[in-house]
């Protein structure tokens, strides 16, 4: 028993740890866009559609493995996906055109789909069902923090002599992974649903696969339909973020500083700007408790703070950055000290980190209330294919968002400077947070109903199964 608990606790530790990886890789991208550019001799607009490609690969290739999931082998699948994943990042260290660069970033994606899609599947079965938004909010916050890391690498390790370098530790650590999991025990499917527990305890087998004609219930089902455009509206608001350490270095070079000292100084204010994030175990935890008076207590919460991150947002964009005091050393420890210090003393600096934290505190409900949401509606079968296509319309808006972005960037730098094109852009689109929120709402119609008729279905299951 004792090792069993063991085993559930390190495979859930090495799952959690494995989801920051995705957004590792894509966060390394916006920070050494100047030093790949000009290493390869390419524009930054280039780079630009080589990240959002990654992105809309990544959760195109998310899909494959999430149906794969339902059928074979889950652990023979994530060790399958780490590989070809680690070895494009090897190879795109290694990239020395633009063509090499693609190619290597779409093999890079295709491999990247296993961490969420498994993961989440792995993850769903061992969570108890009253702490499925706790324990997802720690797997969500480790994509979320995956984004600040690869920012901060960037900052750290990068520049223009070793933008490679940061794409070789990520390598390393992703051969690394491959070790641990030799050690994971994959879950039974169904067996953290209540319905189930007696069943699979008793030694029988919950043996429902997921078939392909399944695929047009789960794509017509209403709450998930809602789900697919909640992720959609949200990501083309929260994708373009990833563009804020740009927002900050351009506003670091207006006050006079180099590109060196702005890239380091940019890199580590997103990191710890972000810091809000988390709190998403919190609103996890929230959602798990209000979830047991009532089934529409997880949408109307999320519905709440996904809409006030909006206002948060578009102050934190607005406010300067007069007085920022910075050393020109190059040496990183003492910019980030700088940084540091004038959280406290700087009263814009202040008001930028509040505003930051409090935003991306709000953000972060989404994630783990989104992922329990998606558990709860839909069967233990379905749930990692679910997932997928939830996770494909929070791609598509992450790419559109992207896309779309740097074009309306380019246009306002035609009549403005580059800092203001950044503030601007990203205020419009903090809009798509509006039907976003909507969605949440919407979902309150049927979202007891929906809950209540899968309770049904694995009873009789479990029943008929003896």
């Amino acid at each position: 028993m004792k090792l069993s608990k063991f085993k559930m606790i390190y495979t859930i530790s090495v799952f959690i740890a494995l989801a920051a990886f995705d957004n590792i890789v894509i966060g390394l991208f916006p920070p050494l866009f100047p030093y790949i550019a000009h290493s390869l001799k390419l524009p930054d607009a280039v780079l630009g559609i080589i990240s959002g490609m990654n992105i809309f690969v990544t959760c195109i290739s998310a899909i494959f493995w999430g149906y794969f999931a339902g059928k074979f082998d889950r652990k023979k699948l994530i060790i399958a996906g780490t590989i070809i994943w680690s070895l494009s990042v090897l190879f795109t260290a290694l990239s020395n055109s633009f063509l090499e660069l693609f190619i290597f970033q779409f093999l890079t994606g295709i491999g990247l789909g296993c961490i969420s899609s498994i993961g989440y599947s792995i993850l769903s079965d061992y969570i108890h069902h009253s702490r499925r938004g706790l324990v997802l909010s720690l797997w969500g916050m480790s994509q979320g923090l995956g984004g600040i890391i690869g920012a901060l690498m960037a900052s750290l390790l990068g520049g223009s002599a070793n933008w490679r370098h940061p794409f070789l530790l990520v390598s390393f650590i992703g051969f690394l992974l491959i070790f641990f999991y030799i050690f994971v025990e994959v879950p039974s499917v169904g067996s953290s649903d209540p319905e189930l527990t007696d069943l699979i305890k008793e030694g029988y087998q919950y043996n429902y696969n997921i078939e392909f004609n399944h695929i047009f219930e789960i794509v017509s089902k209403r709450n998930n339909i809602l789900l697919f455009f909640q992720a959609f509206f949200l990501n083309m608001s929260t994708g373009v973020l990833i563009f804020l350490p740009l927002l900050y270095k351009t506003k670091i070079m207006n006050i006079g500083y180099d590109t060196n000292t702005a890239l380091i100084a940019s890199g580590f204010m997103y990191g710890i700007f972000q810091l809000g994030g988390l709190t998403s175990a919190f609103f996890g935890h929230l959602g798990d408790k209000l979830q047991e008076k009532t089934y529409k207590a997880r949408p109307i919460i999320t519905s709440f703070f996904v809409f006030i991150t909006m206002p948060l947002y578009l102050a934190m964009f607005f406010v300067p950055m007069t007085g920022l005091k910075l050393s020109t050393s190059g040496n990183s420890l003492i910019v980030i000290l700088n940084i540091i210090s004038q959280i406290f003393t700087n009263p814009y600096i202040t008001i930028i980190f509040i505003l930051a934290f409090f935003a991306s505190a709000t953000q972060s409900a989404n994630t783990p209330n989104w992922l329990a949401l998606i558990t709860e509606t839909n069967l233990p079968e379905h749930r990692s294919t679910a997932f997928s296509v939830a996770n494909f319309a929070n791609g598509i808006g992450r790419s559109v968002g992207n896309f779309a972005f740097s074009g309306i960037v380019a246009f306002i730098s035609l009549h403005s400077k580059a800092s203001n094109s950044y503030i601007v852009a990203m205020s419009i689109f903090q809009v798509f947070l509006v039907p976003s929120a909507l969605c949440y709402i919407l979902m309150t119609r049927n979202i007891t109903k929906d809950v209540r008729e899968l309770k049904t279905i694995l009873s009789e299951r479990a029943k008929n199964a003896k």
